[in-house]
């Protein structure tokens, strides 16, 4: 985790020095830039996803090219748009920076001196490592949620009854929950929001394109460097199946810290919750692949419904810091 974290705010795995990974995963923004769309060395079509419980997903990315958090950390590396590098740049690096060198060894082994890739698939597990323990903390609505479970009226009373008038649209007439579902409130699926997926010079093929770019990547799980040889986590990768409908379908992301994460959308088109609430309540049927998206319908929200809606997603974003602060690591030695 140590060689991942100093991984994550290290410059020189762009070989420009001035794009890490928390250009655009800062951590006072709640592991997000706050852009419509990423930027490292040049504009990217999509908006940057929160880090925030990246450790419960099953797919990552807008498209789900990744199918672990590893080979989705590896990605941005290799992008000429966000950090512009090379297999053999970040594999320099490490063999030739002494305290990552030795970091490295601790965790992997001696750096291959011809062996690159395998360099960089160890640099993603590092980086992997370290934002596994980005975790989330308790939101009023678990506070709420709680106190129902047992029974405890008078906690309840706290949770702001706008909220709690949300909470029966989220799960009831809005049909929010079939999507936003568990924990994390997502089911962690790819689906047409009847956002437009046009960017500049064509279209983004969304979970298409994904499962295209995922199935030629040498470091997805049916590769060489998955180190679960039982082959159990590679059975989601095996059986990924393309079809047309994919097009133009995005992740279903995370409603957690919702409130500290705008703007919305895989494109960053809607600004804040209200908009998403209002394209929602607005949403236009022929808008949606003819074969996909049944369940959703013009909600038909009036004004003070939804800002209740607004209220109950303002409820699920935490009350405490999800990061404590880390004292810096000793040198390896």
């Amino acid at each position: 985790m140590e060689l991942g974290e100093r991984l994550f705010f290290e410059p020189r795995l762009s070989p420009s020095g001035k794009v890490l990974c928390a250009t655009c995963h800062v951590p006072y923004r709640g592991w997000q830039d706050g852009r419509a769309r990423a930027f490292g060395l040049a504009e990217a079509d999509r908006n940057t996803q929160s880090l925030l419980n990246v450790r419960y997903q099953r797919w990552f990315g807008w498209d789900g090219a990744g199918d672990s958090l590893w080979a989705q950390s590896v990605r941005p590396m290799l992008d000429l748009r966000e950090m512009g590098g090379s297999q053999a740049q970040a594999a320099a690096l490490v063999r030739g920076d002494a305290e990552l060198a030795c970091r490295f060894e601790k965790v992997f082994g001696t750096p291959p001196p011809a062996a690159d890739e395998a360099v960089l698939a160890g640099i993603g597990k590092a980086l992997a490592a370290f934002q596994e323990t980005l975790v989330s903390g308790r939101s009023p609505f678990d506070d709420f949620r709680d106190a129902l479970s047992r029974g405890d009226f008078s906690s309840m009373k706290k949770y702001p009854e706008a909220a709690q008038r949300g909470l029966r649209i989220f799960v009831g007439r809005g049909n929010c929950s079939s999507c936003h579902v568990g924990p994390a409130f997502s089911n962690g699926e790819f689906h047409d929001t009847g956002v437009p997926f046009f960017i500049k010079g064509g279209a983004d093929a969304g979970r298409h394109g994904g499962i295209r770019k995922l199935e030629a990547n040498p470091f997805n799980l049916l590769g060489a460097y998955n180190d679960d040889r039982s082959g159990v986590s590679a059975i989601k990768t095996r059986q990924v199946d393309l079809q047309h409908r994919n097009f133009g379908e995005f992740k279903v992301p995370s409603l957690r810290n919702v409130a500290q994460t705008a703007p919305y959308m895989h494109n960053g088109s809607l600004a804040t919750l209200a908009g998403v609430v209002r394209h929602y309540s607005e949403i236009d049927p022929d808008r949606l692949h003819s074969d996909g998206e049944a369940l959703l319908k013009p909600l038909r929200l009036t004004t003070a419904e939804s800002a209740d809606l607004v209220a109950f997603l303002e409820s699920l974003t935490e009350t405490a810091s999800a990061l404590a602060p880390r004292r810096p690591s000793a040198a390896c030695r």
